[in-house]
């Protein structure tokens, strides 16, 4: 840790430094900078410019949420269920946390209110559904039903995971930058910026489950080769949910962040009032700004 640590923090530093060493030619100084600034913006946070947790960062979604995800897909009884969607929503939290808006501190009590909530309506929706299944079909059925209670379920509790942690961003709202990244208003922040922001990573979010949760079932139940392998060779199901999941969850986690890019505009005509009679250095009306709406 205290090694990746250590190379982020160069990483850092020579993507802020415009110098060129001796004896490195132009096109494997490009090069290293194009790659120290992978490595520190995977990793650091573009707000304070903290170290990011692994298991919080972006980068890290993949990895450490993935098996949390087969899980869950595999769960086939209600108490499973939960258990799991514990799991997943508290990393959820976290991970929205960690990669909020941080232009405005949010305290420690506002953070356990929001973790609080987001877990528990996530529960709840889980809770809701695996029982529904259960009363309502035969034994059999609602136990090959429950692998598809995940999706429903995933999308309505992260959705409300992500906007119930990200929420108190709309009260403190967030800096705006110009096109170079200087706060335009140093000590105002935009609460229409933020709102948007909040609302638009919680899209992504419902987005994202889709591909995660949805799609391996379907294919390991329509997809006549994939279901007949596993008829075949019932202890093949965990090892292709996992990899059907995982490949799900890495080609739709980058697609759904690109909907909505990180650093996000608003015109200075939605802006609130201070900010659309500002002037750039040239003397020039701002057309727009810029925001980290978080990721």
């Amino acid at each position: 840790v205290r090694r990746c640590a250590a190379m982020v923090k160069d990483a850092d530093r020579l993507s802020s430094d415009a110098g060129r060493p001796a004896g490195v030619t132009a096109t494997e100084m490009n090069r290293s900078l194009w790659e120290a600034h992978r490595i520190a913006s995977a990793a650091l946070h573009p707000d304070t410019g903290d170290l990011l947790p692994r298991p919080f960062r972006m980068s890290g979604y993949v990895p450490f949420n993935g098996p949390i995800c087969v899980a869950m897909v595999a769960s086939t009884s209600t108490p499973a269920l939960l258990f799991w969607s514990w799991v997943n929503q508290s990393q959820n939290a976290l991970v929205n946390y960690y990669n909020r808006n941080a232009s405005s501190e949010m305290s420690n009590e506002t953070l356990m209110k929001s973790y609080a909530a987001a877990v528990g309506s996530a529960l709840a929706v889980a809770f809701g559904l695996a029982t529904f299944v259960r009363r309502r079909f035969e034994p059999s059925r609602a136990r090959a039903l429950m692998k598809f209670v995940a999706f429903p379920s995933a999308v309505v509790a992260s959705s409300l995971n992500c906007y119930i942690v990200r929420s108190p961003e709309m009260d403190t709202g967030v800096a705006l930058v110009d096109a170079g990244g200087n706060d335009v208003l140093p000590g105002t922040t935009s609460k229409e910026a933020a709102k948007r922001g909040v609302h638009s990573t919680t899209a992504s979010r419902a987005l994202l489950q889709a591909p995660v949760y949805f799609l391996p079932p379907v294919l390991l139940s329509a997809f006549p080769p994939v279901r007949n392998l596993v008829a075949r060779n019932p202890a093949m199901t965990v090892p292709i949910t996992t990899y059907l999941l995982l490949v799900s969850f890495g080609f739709g986690l980058p697609a759904t962040v690109a909907v909505f890019p990180q650093m996000s505009e608003i015109k200075a005509e939605d802006a609130e009032e201070e900010y659309q009679c500002l002037r750039d250095a040239e003397g020039r009306p701002y057309e727009k700004f810029w925001y980290n709406k978080g990721l």
